[in-house]
């Protein structure tokens, strides 16, 4: 069994960049970057240019604090790193956002596998990034799911965004997560609560174990 999640605003109450920005007065402009995405008005990739081009320059140190101060979605840590982890789900993360994050995420859940794209600093100044995952999500994944060997009748989706939609290609269980009314019409399920323990019944009573 495999569980996929989008990280920001899925298992983290909020969006890393914008709340990065906030150090720098920009927090409103890349704010309405990021839900343009999310929203699929513009490609995932022009956005993140433009709001790397607005960051360029932010200090590791600021970036890590961010990171390391933002909360997870109420019940994470109940829901995921011991509920589907006792009913034997393999759960990956997976972000167009960043490793300064989502490493920590992965500890704190005790996910299996994350994906992320990375920050390049130098000399302590944001510079540039290294793209690991791109507006196709699934194309980060697609290796490791082969590896792992998971059917797609055994893997569930758990995601936000428009930019995110390729992973429901991969999933027999659809859920959308306080998204976006594009996802919401994609899906089996929609969850409108920030609580992750919502998705334990909704799990159960699909693979009928209750």
């Amino acid at each position: 069994m495999l569980i996929i999640f989008d990280v920001e605003g899925v298992l983290v109450d909020g969006e890393f960049l914008p709340e990065l920005a906030r150090k720098i007065g920009k927090e409103k402009e890349v704010m309405d970057i990021t839900l343009k995405g999310i929203r699929g008005e513009i490609r995932w990739e022009e956005g993140l240019k433009e709001r790397m081009r607005i960051l360029k320059g932010i200090s590791y140190k600021d970036a890590l604090e961010v990171a390391s101060s933002m909360q997870l979605m109420k019940n994470a840590e109940e829901a995921i790193g011991r509920r589907l982890k006792d009913l034997g789900f393999i759960s990956i993360g997976v972000t167009g956002g960043f490793s300064i994050l989502a490493n920590r995420v992965k500890k704190q859940l005790k996910l299996n596998y994350v994906f992320a794209n990375e920050m390049i600093f130098d000399d302590g100044k944001l510079n540039g990034i290294k793209l690991n995952v791109n507006s196709d999500k699934t194309l980060a994944l697609n290796e490791t799911i082969k590896k792992l060997g998971v059917k797609k009748g055994d893997t569930i989706a758990v995601i936000d965004g428009a930019n995110d939609l390729k992973l429901f290609d991969l999933a027999k269980l659809k859920i959308a997560f306080n998204a976006q009314e594009i996802v919401k019409k994609r899906a089996n399920v929609v969850i409108d609560e920030k609580d992750l323990m919502k998705l334990i019944p909704i799990i159960s009573e699909f693979y009928g174990w209750v």
